[in-house]
């Protein structure tokens, strides 16, 4: 079933979501339309702005809350597209039986599509609220900057969450066979880490590298250089975006790998019995 996995559509799409990503993080929070709201909500600045910055840098750093409030709007759109291909992907590689069962495996799973949409955004927003919290017992400010928390653990849950939760499934309790399947599969691939398919690594390995990403970059805010870009939280927004785009390539990377593997390891074979 591995030769089955369209890399080359796969890699057209980790290349224009990749591309986007980093549009979203850099270009798209240069609107000034957000900026009067979200300065209203925004808390004082933590950061001088005598020191010297780079041109480039200022609408970005000029207000969090507008600069995070674009970043997860484009988040948003951009995990909804992805979040399709793979789901696709996945129905294809994991349909079993004749031609005909899987035309009828594929239409009903296709009459629940959005039904599983809704589901996911509504487990993902349940997300945010539990990231929420997590930042905050990591060391996030309780009572101020919610707003901006708040935004930051929104893009981690659309970034790690959504992808799993509209491909595979809500995890739930319930003892029927196809909840019992999704809640092993979310066990084996985000507790025990255990890949078996390229479609699988494109969901685990963004996943691992944002949450990696966004702790490494809360790390230059406990700097003592006291500049704008250290204002809390965009250094672990950025490092989560950062995180996941390298991620992606990275699976992308191993995933072609492996099919080359598998490919040579083939005609080897062929060689060998003809």
């Amino acid at each position: 079933m591995a030769n089955f996995f369209p890399f080359a559509r796969y890699i057209s799409v980790v290349g224009v979501n990749s591309s986007l990503m980093v549009f979203v993080g850099l270009f798209l929070p240069r609107s000034t339309t957000l900026l009067e709201i979200s300065d209203s909500l925004a808390s004082p600045a933590q950061t001088s702005r005598d020191r010297p910055q780079h041109s480039f840098l200022e609408p970005l750093t000029r207000s969090p809350v507008s600069t995070l409030t674009y970043i997860s709007l484009g988040v948003i759109v951009l995990q909804a597209w992805w979040s399709g291909w793979v789901r696709y992907w996945w129905i294809d590689y994991s349909l079993r039986g004749t031609r005909d069962d899987k035309k009828m495996q594929k239409r009903d799973l296709e009459r629940k599509k959005l039904g599983q949409l809704g589901r996911a955004w509504l487990f993902s927003l349940a997300a945010s609220a539990v990231l929420h919290a997590i930042l905050v017992i990591l060391g996030a400010p309780l009572t101020s900057h919610v707003p901006q928390t708040y935004l930051l653990a929104l893009i981690l849950a659309v970034l790690t969450v959504f992808p799993p939760a509209y491909t595979i499934g809500i995890p739930s309790f319930s003892s029927n066979t196809e909840s019992l399947l999704v809640r092993l599969t979310w066990t084996r691939l985000f507790a025990e880490f255990q890949v078996r398919s390229p479609i699988e690594r494109a969901i685990v390995y963004p996943a691992v590298g944002t949450l990696l990403g966004s702790w490494l970059g809360a790390i230059p805010i406990a700097l003592d250089w006291d500049r704008p870009w250290q204002s809390w939280p965009l250094t672990p927004t950025y490092g989560a975006l950062i995180g996941y785009i390298i991620s992606s390539m990275a699976a992308l990377t191993v995933s072609g790998i492996e099919a080359l593997a598998q490919e040579h390891l083939h005609s080897l074979r062929d060689n060998q019995q003809s």
